[in-house]
């Protein structure tokens, strides 16, 4: 159990960060309540030099399907999470602080929830990091909860209005629904191969594959299940259904946390379960079963028209980004469709790395349009403000706040995939590891839907450039929270600077999709438990299943 600490050591400065920040956010002292986003900042940077020490393949205590995958997504998390940290400002408590400043009432830490939501932020991010370090299904079931449960609490207390109420109780519901479905096609997992760990499973799916009986049925249902359950957390198709009303109900930073922080936890889990049963190796027998092949193809298609279609019809940017959201899902899917390729190590035949390329492309590039949303906010006829969120809202955007408008079309147009922006790259790789793979059909379906998509952002686009605003429209203004712009300046600025260091980026996702295959007969009989392996023996007999296929290799 200790070369486990090797993997969590990013987790643990989280966790000690975490206690920090819940316990300097009660202060009576507003100057020191304000310095909880610091704090975070500052655990989420130890997080990330942590990381980047994490084993990897080759080291002893590196587990797993994929042994490399750890410090590169630990890393995307904490950058993505340093990202996201300045639009959450101003989040909560800003009518407090100004009504104690006033003078109007005294402090009092029980109506405070600025610890309690930056705690939240920490448990949400340390839950994802650990879907990074999962090699068993306890871990990545618990892992996975711990990404998503402070977001349902995150999205109701974020904003003032009932709206969030209503998206957060949407979303803990719907949220409970996927959780059963994914924990019961776990379940059939553990039933039809003995184990809960990842590299056993797939040990024990190889050998029934190998046998004349073929894969047990129940675990072709329980990678089916699992799977379905796990479009929650990607908002796909069929459990997309949430996503709009949980993103415009919700604040703009927490919703461009929806965007990243659960979809990331989603494909990390999706991968691992894939890679319980394997990919296509250009023709080679460790192929995908048919039936899961079917399901993502459906699952990936339905996906991209259900998002873009949906999103033409949107007059709220946040809906038309939510559904957006939906989209990348289904392109990303593609990905995972395509696998590792032919395993020689090259970025564009290898869906898995494209995969983990685009979380970093979406996840920084989700950030500044969000982000531009929230640093402004509309005055309702009754005097009360709120968050910009129509496509009125942005309306002329360029003469009034023309470095915001800058930010948001270079932050749409790479989400778009236009070159030479870090979005193209992205989506470059998705579309050449699927021609690799032979999926040609689903790589015409991936170019239609980002022709489909170019007409909403390119809508974006024009009311921020070419449109006046609308006479009859609410008056519009800044929040005043410098934080939030400097995230669009970031995150818009990180769209165009990204593309220096693109191809060590590229090196990088590559190595960190270093998929493991364990060899054939490491359970002999379909569906029975597969012996522990010994990591520290010197026998082949007694090696790491991971090992030995290093070896053959």
């Amino acid at each position: 159990m200790t070369e486990k600490v090797a993997l969590v050591w990013p987790e643990i400065w989280l966790f000690i960060t975490t206690c920090v920040v819940m316990v300097v956010g009660l202060s009576p002292d507003e100057r020191v309540r304000k310095l909880c986003s610091w704090i975070c900042g500052l655990g989420l940077i130890v997080a990330i030099g942590t990381a980047a020490a994490a084993p990897t393949a080759g080291d002893p205590n590196a587990a797993g399907l994929f042994p490399s995958l750890t410090p590169y997504m630990k890393a995307l998390i904490g950058i993505v999470g340093l990202l996201l940290l300045p639009l959450l400002a101003g989040t909560v408590d800003r009518d407090l602080d100004a009504a104690i400043r006033a003078g109007k009432m005294k402090f009092d830490a029980i109506r405070t929830n600025r610890a309690e939501f930056y705690a939240f932020f920490l448990f949400s991010l340390t839950g994802l990091m650990l879907c990074a370090s999962a090699d068993d299904l306890i871990w990545l079931f618990l892992a996975l909860e711990l990404t998503s449960l402070p977001t349902y609490i995150m999205v109701t207390i974020s904003t003032r209005g009932t709206r969030s109420q209503e998206a957060g109780v949407k979303y803990f519901f719907l949220g409970a629904l996927g959780a059963a479905v994914f924990l019961y096609g776990f379940a059939m997992l553990y039933g039809a191969s003995g184990s809960t760990d990842l590299v056993e499973i797939a040990g024990a799916f190889r050998a029934q594959a190998a046998s004349e009986a073929g894969l047990n049925p129940i675990a072709i249902a329980g990678l089916a299940i699992s799977l379905i359950g796990l479009c929650f957390k990607i908002a796909a198709v069929p459990m997309h259904m949430y996503a709009a009303d949980v993103y415009q109900g919700a604040a703009s930073g927490v919703s461009a946390m929806l965007a990243f922080v659960p979809k990331a936890a989603g494909f990390i889990a999706i991968m691992m379960i894939c890679g319980t049963v394997g990919w296509a190796y250009g023709g080679s027998e460790s192929a995908l079963p048919r039936p899961i092949y079917v399901l993502l193809w459906i699952v990936a298609a339905s996906t991209m028209f259900a998002g873009n279609v949906l999103a033409i019809r949107q007059t709220s940017v946040k809906r038309m980004l939510a559904y957006s959201s939906i989209a990348h899902s289904g392109y990303m899917l593609v990905g995972i469709i395509a696998g590792p390729g032919s395993g020689d190590g090259t970025f564009w035949d290898n869906g898995l790395a494209a995969v983990l390329f685009y979380l970093l492309t979406y996840g920084v590039t989700n950030v500044g349009t969000f982000a531009v949303l929230a640093s402004i906010q509309r005055v309702n006829a009754d005097g009360s403000t709120q968050e910009a969120d129509e496509i009125d809202d942005i309306r002329g955007l360029h003469r009034t706040r023309p470095h915001l408008a800058g930010a948001m079309l270079l932050c749409v147009l790479s989400l778009l995939g236009l070159p030479p922006l870090l979005g193209f790259f992205g989506k470059v790789g998705l579309f050449t590891s699927a021609i690799s793979a032979g999926e040609i059909p689903l790589v015409i379906i991936l170019g239609v839907n980002s022709a489909i998509a170019a007409f909403y952002y390119l809508r974006i686009v024009r009311a921020a450039y070419l449109e006046a605003p609308d006479e009859d429209a609410p008056e519009t203004r800044p929040t005043g929270i410098q934080p939030r712009v400097a995230a669009a300046m970031i995150s818009a600025g990180a769209v165009v600077a990204l593309l220096a260091v693109t191809q060590p980026l590229i090196v990088n996702s590559t190595g960190a999709a270093l998929y493991e295959r364990p060899p054939e007969g490491v359970a002999q009989t379909p569906g029975a438990p597969v012996p522990a392996p010994d990591r520290n023996g010197p026998t082949a007999k007694d090696a790491d299943p991971i090992e030995l296929t290093r070896a053959a290799d």
